[in-house]
């Protein structure tokens, strides 16, 4: 089975990669030659998921699957959530959308956090949605170089690490979009 996965994010593409079977193979946007930004403007992660995949299916052609990813932080009601990636600017900078978190949290003792992936699967002509969330903490400052994003001030719960102090396994096999997968592939398996 071969399906387009619409990201141009390497990081989350070798993340995604590892989590697949074999009987999957991924092809990235660059691969299909879509090279345009796909547009994220729904209100929620789930409605961007599905605007990337409706994107390539009605554009392209091909079954596919996108994700939207968000840190929703419980004292900043929600916030990043579907900002994430842009939280300090259309620039899509992880270390300037971390000092903002850490700044906005500086005097908060309620620094529960919860990462939420959503997938939006479009397959012969149908659509399906999986989601992941992974509940914990934002520490207070920035520690480990693994990962992307929030991952070095993001640690889950039941353990110590933050993300970024984890390896790709690691990571893969506890985190938000590791469980979205996990059903994403149960679900094409069944179809096999």
């Amino acid at each position: 089975m071969q399906l387009v996965f619409a990201s141009n994010n390497k990081n989350k593409i070798r993340e995604i990669q590892l989590l697949l079977p074999d009987a999957i193979k991924v092809l990235s946007l660059e691969e299909i030659g879509c090279y345009e930004e796909i547009p994220e403007t729904a209100d929620t992660i789930e409605g961007n998921a599905v605007l990337k995949a409706n994107y390539i299916t009605e554009k392209y052609g091909y079954d596919c699957f996108a994700d939207d990813t968000g840190l929703e932080v419980e004292a900043l009601n929600g916030e990043p959530g579907v900002y994430s990636a842009r939280y300090a600017g259309e620039h899509k900078d992880a270390n300037d959308n971390m000092d903002k978190l850490l700044l906005n949290l500086k005097d908060k003792t309620n620094r529960s956090a919860q990462f939420k992936t959503v997938i939006a699967l479009n397959l012969n002509g149908g659509q399906s949605l999986f989601t992941g969330i992974v509940k914990g903490t934002i520490i207070s400052e920035k520690i480990g170089t693994n990962g992307f994003g929030y991952d070095p001030v993001f640690v889950a719960e039941g353990y110590d690490k933050t993300f970024a102090q984890l390896t790709i396994e690691e990571k893969s096999g506890i985190s938000h979009r590791g469980l979205a997968v996990k059903q994403l592939v149960e679900f094409l398996l069944a179809k096999q």
